[in-house]
């Protein structure tokens, strides 16, 4: 399969800090697709500015010649298929992949079907439904079978929602800064807490932007946020309350803003999700014990070190009752059921213990609020684990029963 890129009406737009053809090349690497050559026809005007992806796995080519973008595109189709775009519209990454995998051609049209915004499979055998006369490629490939929406794979595991497929058109700065906002918004995911939802979302949009266009690799941020998670243990645990919670918080806002960057500018890997979630994973008792050795100045044999305890060893039959769900259904608990992806909002983690405890400690009443923390957790691990049992014991059970 060849990529080719209609690249003789490319717009100046950038979105966050990449032109589109650079976001075709870097889509193209990162997701691997299995792409013989990169194609990218000016037809007979200049070649467009845009940053080179050294780590390309396949060559990038140049093409130029007189015609329209039906012609032009009719007269590169040989004996694979193509994967046709244009400079100026911006494409889902997932219609990449599955335009790649799908047999036989295929046309994916944003909402706005007046804005042009098209990405098509092009099988040569289907030469004779390319209008050669077309001026633009929507046109062009107004005769392939269209994609629906009901017929694609819509559910993004790792956002844990299902988000419709969508292209753009982009040829003004405005245009650009109306879809970057699109793209943040659906970079969240469909269920979490309630601060990751409604409070740090301000303060990711003011730092991702910049960072983005600054080319901050998104590793940067995530090592940022390791150092301030590490740092907030002792603060805590020496009743610096202060400064920890300022690294806390930090922390909470940095662990939103590195995925978002990540995503949106194609720079996650491997070892960026490792760290990251390895993070979110490990640090939450970390911090509960530093607060209960805080509150108490060392005293282990206090009631609050206690409830310290009691927090890591919930917390970790908590982690362990979530990791059942998904080795079966291959997705968080969380998204089962509507109800499931409601409770996510409030339920005990640590963006919500953190700022309750927050307000506990500068109230005079960090100790009862460690208790009342325990507590939620406790009722927590009862909900995984009674949620868990009803899924897999009774809900399982019922079409056999009413059988």
């Amino acid at each position: 399969m060849k990529l080719w890129i209609d690249a003789a009406e490319a717009t100046s737009a950038r979105v966050f800090g990449m032109s589109l053809i650079e976001r075709h090349l870097k889509a193209v690497r990162h997701l691997k697709l299995d792409v013989s050559e990169v194609l990218i026809d000016v037809g007979t005007g200049l070649v467009p500015e845009y940053r080179a992806e050294p780590r390309l796995r396949c060559p990038v080519r140049i093409v130029q010649g007189a015609g329209s973008c039906g012609a032009r595109l009719a007269a590169v189709l040989d004996h694979e298929p193509i994967l046709a775009v244009d400079a100026a519209t911006l494409v889902d990454a997932r219609l990449y992949s599955h335009l790649a995998q799908h047999s036989g051609s295929k046309i994916a049209r944003g909402a706005d079907v007046e804005e042009g915004a098209v990405i098509a499979r092009v099988e040569p055998g289907d030469r004779d439904r390319i209008a050669a006369a077309a001026t633009r490629l929507s046109a062009a490939v107004a005769q392939l079978p269209p994609l629906t929406q009901a017929e694609f794979p819509a559910f993004i595991r790792k956002l844990r929602r299902s988000t419709p497929y969508y292209l753009f058109r982009i040829a003004t700065a405005p245009q650009a800064r109306a879809v970057e906002r699109f793209l943040f918004w659906s970079n969240y995911k469909g269920s979490t807490d309630l601060f990751t939802k409604y409070v740090y979302p301000p303060l990711v949009w003011l730092l991702v932007p910049p960072l983005a266009r600054a080319r901050v690799h998104p590793n940067l941020v995530t090592a940022i946020s390791i150092l301030l998670t590490v740092l907030a243990v002792p603060l805590f645990a020496e009743g610096w309350f202060g400064l920890g919670f300022l690294c806390a918080y930090g922390m909470s806002v940095l662990d939103s803003v590195d995925g978002k960057l990540a995503r949106l500018t194609f720079t996650d890997s491997a070892l960026g999700n490792i760290l990251d979630h390895g993070l979110d994973l490990v640090h939450p008792p970390f911090w509960y014990l530093a607060w209960a050795y805080g509150l108490t100045a060392g005293d282990t044999a206090s009631p609050a070190w206690e409830a310290g305890l009691w927090m890591l060893g919930l917390y970790v039959l908590d982690r362990l009752l979530l990791g059942i769900y998904p080795r079966r259904f291959r997705r968080g608990l969380h998204t089962h059921a509507p109800i499931d992806g409601f409770l996510r909002t409030f339920i005990s983690r640590r963006n919500i213990n953190l700022p309750l405890f927050t307000v506990g400690y500068y109230l005079g009443l960090g100790v009862p609020t460690l208790d009342l923390i325990v507590l939620w957790q406790a009722l927590t691990c009862l909900y995984h684990g009674g949620r868990t049992f009803w899924i897999f014991c009774v809900e399982r059970a019922l079409p056999k029963t009413a059988a």
